[in-house]
């Protein structure tokens, strides 16, 4: 896994698409390197990726990325009896992880992270974009009890601008929670950069970083829009 040392510091380019230059220190954003990884988002951004291969890849990205973004979980020692004899062994804390779509394309990660750990609670953020402001307008949020006590997990298969994830991530800290993750699988380093100023806490898990967004918002070299993608919708 690597971690984001240095990124570029954002401008817009003779065409006004969105362009960086400069350095800045991204200790709290991670790549995720596995050859697996690789070869589904390689397959995931083909223009001819069916949507039920879509939908399966972006399920099967999310049990690798959740693996490494759940080593942390906080665990608990308990007798185990075997065929042979008994056992301490470790297990994972009852009730600490909450999975936190951003609607709609979210939704597509959230069975794989349940393929992990399927006591985990879930929560849904719905968010659209104000026309005029481009400003992230919450329409919907409801969340577990007892997010205090949990770890939040953020998914959303895209960070572009990073302003929906930045609004989704203090919805989720008003409600008490003090440890989130957000797992992306492709992102423009524009949305990592805002991410990381915005709550330089919060431990952002990535397949992989694009070049850049062009004039309209949308990742380069992307994979297009992966609500559309994941629904078979335009």
């Amino acid at each position: 896994m690597q971690r984001i040392k240095k990124i570029i510091v954002f401008s817009h380019d003779k065409n006004n698409a969105p362009c960086y230059h400069g350095k800045m220190d991204k200790t709290n954003v991670k790549i995720i390197k596995h050859p697996l990884l690789s070869h589904k988002v390689a397959l995931l951004r083909d223009y001819k990726t069916s949507t039920k291969e879509f939908r399966e890849l972006v399920e099967e990205i999310s049990v690798l990325m959740g693996y490494e973004a759940l080593r942390d979980l906080p665990l608990q020692t308990i007798t185990v009896k075997t065929p042979l004899e008994e056992c301490r062994q470790d297990i994972v804390c009852d009730d600490c992880v909450a999975i936190i779509p951003i609607l709609r394309a979210g939704l597509g990660m959230v069975e794989g992270i349940l393929k992990l750990i399927p006591t985990a609670k879930i929560g849904h953020i719905g968010l659209y974009r104000d026309h005029d402001t481009c400003k992230p307008i919450e329409y919907y949020c409801k969340l577990p009890e007892k997010m205090n006590k949990k770890t939040a997990i953020i998914v959303d298969p895209m960070l572009a601008t990073g302003q929906s994830v930045i609004k989704a991530i203090s919805l989720v800290k008003a409600s008490g929670c003090q440890k989130i993750k957000l797992i992306s699988i492709i992102a423009a380093p524009e949305g990592i950069d805002a991410v990381s100023k915005a709550h330089p806490d919060v431990l952002v898990y990535l397949a992989n970083q694009d070049r850049k967004l062009n004039e309209k918002y949308y990742i380069l070299p992307g994979l297009g829009d992966a609500g559309d993608r994941i629904f078979g919708t335009e």
